[in-house]
């Protein structure tokens, strides 16, 4: 059992060992497959906070051949799949925490050096190494010459190597300008996997997907699994719904304020999907709140959106007000500089887990109120005194429609417009959600806000749904453009949108708004009744 080498299975065991562990050992399944084939290199990249160095753990506990790991694995989806015992502690791994070497190494020029230095004296220390060189030329021999050599020689006894790299891109991130200790980690990597009959598996995982120099990856050799392209391993990105509502239930917890807090991000094959770490954090300490903070701040999202492209500050307003953006993904170079416009910084934020991605619509959204309010933050910090003066003004615009106060009301939204004029176009009713949905922010603290509510004879614009602390009357928004407010209750009440909250007991305001288009001003009529 080294440090690098065969580091045995003590990490995994913590794990599920923890109070809580969610198993997502089918990923082994899939991994089983790739064993020895062409399409044995994967590179999944996922954001901070969502598995990524667990699942590594998982791989390395069940592979390495220096350890029993069958205690570990035989409660797991994995036992029961048919290539389990065939492949249970059968190879030799290589465990590599690239940022761990990153920090030995003390800068980017030295990580490819420390690094085979470190490795090379493992292997010399577990298996000998001078049996297959001179003892003159081993100084100069690199790595992937070592495990050539001894596989060849060791081939009958030995099924090859396993490599599990975890943080792989921690250098793009860490050392972002730092192009020739780039290059020669790349070249590295290459060099050490590419075309190699000793490796049977290669498994990386980072947050970035593999670096691009114009349209062509650096390492083309990988099958890769993104946040924008999760394929077969979609599944495997975080917490299922019943994962939440399993864990809600064990720890007492309601699960529609864990939704709309954690939930958001989803693909095509699951459309569920929930940031593990934060749903962890919010069971132990019993606190639906942002835990973000934790490994990320925001900071690190302001210097992104305070980027000066076309079309960004539009983009991160419309999606505070609740729209979704469409961008393509085509165009980034999977780095942290090589930015040529918004979509590209728009793409980088959902690698960063700060917007969920569409695969269908490529479209973006923020996908829940974590990160909305990492969002806001963000916001506040950077100079967007427009936006920020809107928010503020909202608490203002909510307890004027809790008073029935519509005059108020629509002088309010009226000065909410009139700030966001220079950033979202005004020309439809979409336009104007966007501008309420930003109206009534500071009702999130206490609202479900639903966008497009089905009814059964059409949709409802906007629903706010009273959570469960909170003791105001639900909301049903209507929007009309250039037409009038009197007939946006209308239609509230001849469609009977009031059969959206058939579950709910208690006040209903109506709320009908309009924008007129000769006047530029809004008007809104409010009205009250009881339902069920």
């Amino acid at each position: 059992m080294g440090l690098y080498i065969n580091p045995g299975n003590e990490a995994f065991k913590i794990s599920v060992n923890d109070d809580i562990y969610i198993d997502q050992s089918g990923i082994l399944a899939f991994t089983n497959d790739r064993i020895g084939k062409r399409k044995r290199y994967l590179c999944v990249s996922r954001p901070r906070r969502f598995g990524k160095s667990l699942t590594a753990e998982m791989l390395t506990a069940y592979y390495d051949r220096s350890c029993e790991s069958g205690s570990l694995f035989q409660r797991l989806e994995i036992a029961g799949a048919e290539s389990y015992e065939a492949n249970l502690n059968r190879y030799d791994v290589f465990s590599i925490n690239v940022q761990q070497f990153l920090r030995g190494a003390g800068s980017p020029a030295q990580l490819v050096p420390y690094m085979e230095r470190q490795l090379l004296q493992e292997l010399q220390n577990m298996y000998g190494m001078l049996h297959v060189f001179s003892a003159e030329s081993f100084p100069t021999v690199n790595l992937p010459m070592a495990l050539a050599a001894l596989f060849a020689k060791e081939e009958r006894e030995k099924k090859g190597f396993i490599f599990i790299i975890d943080e792989w891109d921690c250098i793009f991130r860490e050392a972002p300008e730092d192009k020739g200790a780039q290059k020669t980690y790349l070249d590295f990597l290459r060099d050490l996997l590419k075309d190699r009959t000793y490796v049977k598996l290669a498994y990386m995982t980072g947050i970035l997907p593999i670096k691009k120099y114009g349209t062509h990856s650096a390492l083309i050799i990988f099958d890769e699994f993104s946040m924008t392209e999760p394929k077969g391993l979609a599944k495997y990105v975080g917490f299922s719904e019943t994962d939440v509502m399993e864990l809600c239930k064990k720890y007492h917890m309601d699960f529609e304020e864990a939704k709309q807090w954690y939930d958001g991000y989803g693909f095509q094959k699951v459309s569920h999907i929930y940031n593990p770490k934060s749903i962890v954090d919010a069971m132990l300490e019993n606190s639906f709140r942002s835990y973000w903070i934790s490994t990320e701040t925001y900071e690190a999202l302001r210097v992104y959106i305070d980027m000066n492209f076309d079309g960004l500050k539009d983009a991160i307003i419309a999606m505070l007000g609740g729209v979704s953006c469409e961008i393509d993904t085509g165009t980034f170079q999977n780095d942290m500089t090589s930015f040529k416009g918004r979509d590209d910084v728009l793409t980088l934020l959902v690698h960063l887990g700060y917007l969920a991605y569409n695969e269908k619509s490529h479209m973006v959204s923020i996908p829940n109120e974590e990160v909305r309010s990492e969002f806001v933050r963000a916001v506040k910090s950077s100079g967007w005194d427009d936006v920020a003066d809107a928010m503020k003004a909202s608490e203002a615009l909510l307890e004027a429609t809790l008073n029935m106060d519509a005059k108020s009301v629509a002088e309010g939204i009226d000065a909410i417009h009139s700030v966001s004029t220079s950033i979202l176009s005004y020309n439809d009713e979409n336009s104007l959600s966007c501008v309420i949905t930003l109206a009534y922010y500071s009702a999130r603290k206490d609202y479900t806000l639903i966008r497009e509510m089905p009814t059964g004879k059409g949709f409802a614009d906007m629903v706010f749904i009273p959570r469960k602390h909170c003791s105001k009357p639900a909301l049903l928004i209507e929007l009309k453009w250039n037409q009038s407010a009197e007939g946006a209750i209308g239609q509230i009440k001849e469609k009977e949108y009031m059969q959206a909250l058939s579950d709910y007991r208690g006040n209903i305001l109506l709320v009908g708004i309009n924008y007129d288009k000769k006047s530029k001003t809004h008007h809104c009529e409010i009205e009250q009744l009881i339902y069920g």
